[in-house]
């Protein structure tokens, strides 16, 4: 896959996942305009995380059912602009929250799009492309923060729906145009058979492993970037908008310098490069809660947060696929069930704590995620310890008595054939 093909599947990434997390920097304003109280505010972000999780269920096994995922791909971006028109133009709370569920529903797409990716990728180059496709999400989720703020900023919180519409009507076109079919070496599933194939997966300990690490690290992330907002907007800073979505770049930054994740799960070390990730980002927590009096250890916090999970995101992926070669669409989808959880248990959780607690509490919420994510994977390593170090005592064992069987050999043998003679 060339270099092009990769930069526009990022950016129908990041299109589509900045129509769910778009709302996270202009809460305060979104939510007066709309009546919906600060306390409640997250649930416009984690409304659209809830459409997102239906789309992962009745969506996303398609794309192993469609023998023409470039075309999904089209659709589902075409039907996301809608869902984002219906937002810009809502004049109650309710209307809004029905465009955001539609727009959520059908930002599925990513998971399409990384499925895509996926099969057109030659095994050694995988986890590069997934990687490169993949920072697109975060892009979308961080980069947009600074650019939807500025339109906020402008023309109001309407004006960034509208946008995004615009650009997902235009990618939905341009992807028909620039990206080639599948070779056709895969098999499309029944649709049943597919949803069944999801639902088999989390019978699985790889799947369940990586799955909650996913549930615990975006319910961290969900923490830091749906509460966000509100800390800068009030005392001491009172920041606008634009310079809340600011902050956006830092965590590009730290999302971007983490590039590297896919070729490192090509070289084998996806499992402990996790390990180390997350031990990060329960340390960016102790960096993020000082925002009451210091924005630069906030951002170095941010930074530090956003590597984290982008390594640990990119290496679960490389996992799953590597281990279902054959149903990309459904094990990515599945796994992103555990990610849409854990994405709006963090939204809808920060707003309430920040309300009743303060900035601290939201961060010491955060490093709870991550630290139960930690202890998942470190469950998890001590299990594949065991197993290998079974494996290793009964290939020695295995070895023990095939030695002692031919010791037993070489001995009787001369002894048999004196006799012979004799």
């Amino acid at each position: 896959m060339d270099v092009w093909r990769r930069l526009l599947l990022a950016t129908v990434c990041g299109v589509a996942v900045a129509s769910v997390y778009a709302a996270q920097t202009v809460l305060p304003s979104m939510g007066d305009s709309l009546g919906v109280s600060a306390q409640h505010a997250g649930w416009i972000v984690s409304t659209g995380q809830f459409g997102y999780l239906v789309g992962l269920v009745l969506l996303v096994p398609l794309g192993d059912v469609v023998a023409n995922r470039r075309r999904l791909i089209a659709v589902y971006m075409a039907v996301t602009a809608a869902g984002l028109f219906v937002t810009a133009a809502a004049s109650a709370a309710w209307t809004a929250f029905a465009g955001l569920a539609l727009a959520g529903m059908f930002a599925v797409v990513v998971q399409t799009t990384v499925a895509y990716a996926a099969t057109v990728s030659p095994p050694a180059e995988r986890g590069r492309n997934i990687g490169v496709v993949t920072s697109g999400v975060v892009v979308g989720i961080l980069g947009a923060r600074f650019v939807t703020g500025v339109l906020a900023q402008v023309w109001g919180w309407r004006s960034m729906y509208a946008v995004l519409g615009v650009l997902a009507l235009a990618l939905a076109a341009l992807v028909l145009r620039a990206l080639p079919p599948e070779d056709g070496s895969r098999r499309p599933a029944g649709y049943r058979q597919a949803v069944v194939s999801l639902g088999g997966l989390f019978g699985q300990r790889l799947f369940l492993t990586r799955g909650l690490i996913a549930f615990f690290l975006f319910a961290s992330f969900g923490t830091l970037w749906s509460g966000l907002s509100l800390p800068l907007a009030h005392t001491p800073w009172h920041l606008s908008e634009s310079q809340i979505g600011l902050f956006g770049f830092a965590g590009l930054a730290g999302a971007l310098g983490a590039a590297r994740a896919g070729q490192w799960a090509d070289a084998g070390r996806a499992i402990p490069i996790s390990g180390l990730a997350l031990v990060l980002l329960i340390v960016s927590w102790a960096a993020t809660a000082q925002l009451s009096w210091s924005l630069w250890m906030l951002a170095i916090g941010i930074v530090v947060l956003d590597f984290s999970v982008q390594v640990v995101h990119v290496s679960n992926q490389h996992v799953l696929t590597a281990a279902h070669p054959e149903r990309t669409s459904s094990v990515i989808g599945g796994y992103m069930v555990f990610y849409s959880l854990g994405s709006a248990l963090g939204a809808a959780a920060t707003t309430s704590v920040f309300t009743s607690h303060g900035w601290a509490a939201s961060s010491l919420l955060g490093a709870a995620f991550a630290t139960c994510a930690l202890i998942v994977w470190a469950t998890d390593a001590r299990r594949r310890s065991r197993t290998t170090q079974a494996g290793v005592e009964a290939a020695d064992a295995d070895r023990g008595e095939e030695e002692k069987q031919r010791s037993e050999t070489e001995q009787v043998g001369p002894v048999a054939d004196r006799s012979e003679v004799f």
